[in-house]
């Protein structure tokens, strides 16, 4: 009987050295999985979100707010989604008609698909930035002088819609394009002055001969009015003498009946054809 009891004083403090070793390692264990449940805690903000690769490979898209990774097996890329600005630096570039000209421009630009413009392209920003210099020259290349000058909102349509069939491949959106500065050689610059001149000048001249033979056409009515009807003619010399008579002038007018004149204009009629 005491062997019995002796064999079940030792089972019994072998399980509690065993619960009393589970109890020691349960600590560093518990601490050890707090750390690692913290390591793979992200968090986004609003305007971000996180691209997420599994062993090197594309998983999945996260954010905005908080999520989870595998540590040291999953790591994360973050993409800024906010419209970003590219300003472009002042080039030297032809026009289509041989015209030196000095602009610039500025894009402003959103990135729709962050797994896209992290796989397409090595830096979305510096992509968007070369796309748009190239397409900038290719525009100016492709309008004269007169357009680049007279319809700049036709140009930046133009543009734009060359600069989104390329940032479209990198999941990359282009909200607006505005060419800013257009500078031309101050030769040019005279040239343009003296045409605008000469322009102004032309439509001036036309004006007035337009204004001229209106003013014939009206003199040339009232004189067949007035050849249709004498009676006319008398009534407006006396209009004219009644408005020479309400201005205080010296003037003196001596006003023949019309009948005079015409019996005159006879008589001289007569002498010159006996003569």
């Amino acid at each position: 009987m005491d062997q019995v009891i002796s064999v079940f004083n030792a089972i019994g403090g072998g399980i509690g050295g065993v619960w009393a070793a589970l109890g020691a390692l349960s600590v560093p264990v518990l601490v050890l999985l707090i750390v690692f449940v913290a390591m793979g805690l992200k968090i986004n903000q609003e305007w971000e979100r996180g691209v997420v690769y599994f062993l090197g490979r594309y998983a999945s898209t996260r954010g905005p707010g908080l999520y989870w990774i595998i540590p040291f097996i999953e790591y994360v890329k973050r993409v800024d989604v906010r419209i970003l600005t590219v300003k472009l630096e002042t080039q030297e570039t032809l026009s289509r008609d041989g015209v030196a000209v000095r602009v610039n421009a500025v894009v402003w630009y959103k990135v729709i698909d962050p797994a896209k413009a992290l796989n397409a392209v090595f830096d979305p920003y510096m992509a968007v930035l070369q796309a748009s210099e190239t397409a900038l020259r290719d525009t100016i290349g492709q309008h004269g002088l007169d357009e680049l000058l007279k319809h700049r909102e036709m140009v930046n349509a133009k543009l734009m819609d060359m600069l989104e069939r390329s940032a479209s491949k990198w999941g990359v959106d282009i909200d607006t394009v505005e060419m800013r500065d257009l500078d031309i050689p101050e030769q040019m610059q005279r040239a343009l002055a003296r045409e605008a001149e000469a322009t102004r000048e032309a439509k001036a001249r036309l004006i007035k001969a337009q204004g001229e033979a209106a003013a014939a056409e009206t003199l040339v009515a009232a004189a067949k009015m007035i050849q249709s009807a004498p009676a006319a003619l008398e009534l407006r010399r006396l209009q004219t003498l009644s408005e020479i008579g309400s201005e205080q002038n010296t003037t003196i007018v001596l006003a023949l009946p019309m009948e005079m004149t015409q019996a005159a204009s006879g008589l001289i009629d007569m002498v010159k054809n006996k003569t």
